[in-house]
């Protein structure tokens, strides 16, 4: 692999964390997701836990972060100030080379900075994804984890909405989309590595414009 950053935009509980992680240790490029966390926390000043909530989560910001921090004469909007250093963040890990990056309006961000990438969503049915977080969380109530996933999902479509002025989960803004729950994760990871080497011969293929001396 030599050009290709693949973006995984993905429902809660349809396993795209498993998923990219297994297709970066097939390609053997690195895997960005709670690396994010940590070094968006470490540049921004923010907890950690913090960040997790506000990194995706637009309907917690004002409730969690203004108890926080609302007695400092820095505080504006914290979630602005997570997304801008996400982005930044995110844009030197594209920029070092292929890697598979989780979330965070990565396919937008790379986008706007002229950076190819393989944008892919994946998604599943209610009962697969349910299984998926009982088993992540230890809850079995079927009520709690319904509303759980409806919350995460609605929560990820408005920031995407907010900081890409597009609608999350629109198969337009992706080249591929998968369907963890009837396809299973061997072959979403099978799909998304052949595509990303297809993608990789493709950009090896193209002529390259010579410098001018």
């Amino acid at each position: 692999m030599k050009n290709c950053i693949i973006t995984i935009s993905r429902e809660y509980g349809a396993g795209g964390h498993s998923i990219g992680k297994r297709v970066a240790g097939e390609l053997g490029i690195p895997f960005y997701d709670r690396d994010i966390v940590k070094q968006t926390a470490e540049a921004s000043g923010y907890p950690p836990e913090l960040v997790e909530t506000e990194g995706e989560d637009i309907s917690r910001t004002d409730s969690i972060i203004r108890g926080i921090v609302a007695s400092s004469v820095f505080y504006s909007d914290s979630q602005d100030v997570i997304h801008d250093v996400q982005q930044a963040i995110i844009l030197r890990f594209a920029q070092q080379g292929p890697c598979v990056i989780v979330g965070r309006c990565a396919d937008e961000v790379i986008r706007k900075a002229g950076i190819d990438g393989l944008h892919v969503f994946i998604y599943a049915d209610d009962v697969h994804r349910a299984m998926r977080v009982s088993e992540m969380l230890g809850r079995s109530n079927a009520t709690e984890i319904q509303r759980l996933m409806s919350r995460k999902d609605a929560s990820r479509h408005a920031y995407y909405n907010r900081y890409t002025g597009k609608k999350w989960g629109d198969g337009r803004n992706y080249h591929l989309t998968v369907d963890s729950g009837a396809l299973g994760y061997d072959l979403c990871t099978k799909l998304i590595v052949e595509a990303a080497k297809a993608l990789d011969a493709s950009a090896d293929a193209k002529p390259k414009l010579k410098k001018d001396k």
